[in-house]
């Protein structure tokens, strides 16, 4: 399926100048944005499926920065939040356009 222009300019813009889109992560998953200093991590996750929102925040637990965002649309901004704790990740959840925002702690072991 192709990518929508959405999800393109988003990504896009996640990373930043001299950044980098879809990039490698172990077991042929690809991380949606990262920063050219590699500080912070960005996936989009347009759908609102909460398989697929713990998925985008396995992808991000995986990566090695600092600063984690899962992106997705505001209507779905509690769901991705409760998949972050779900998956053991502090982050932050931000809707597409980056206007709210909402700190994501995972619980403690």
């Amino acid at each position: 399926m192709t990518e929508s222009k959405t999800h393109k300019g988003a990504k896009t813009k996640a990373a930043g100048k001299g950044g980098k889109t879809e990039v490698p992560l172990s077991k042929g998953r690809r991380l949606d944005a990262i920063t050219a200093n590699g500080d912070r991590a960005t996936e989009i996750e347009r759908s609102g499926a909460p398989g697929q929102l713990e998925k985008a925040a396995r992808r991000l637990k995986s990566s090695e920065a600092t600063k984690k965002v899962l992106k997705v649309p505001q209507s779905d901004m509690d769901a991705a939040a409760t998949a972050m704790r779900a998956v053991g990740v502090s982050g932050t959840v931000e809707n597409i356009s980056g206007t709210k925002s909402r700190k994501v702690r995972a619980p403690k072991k």
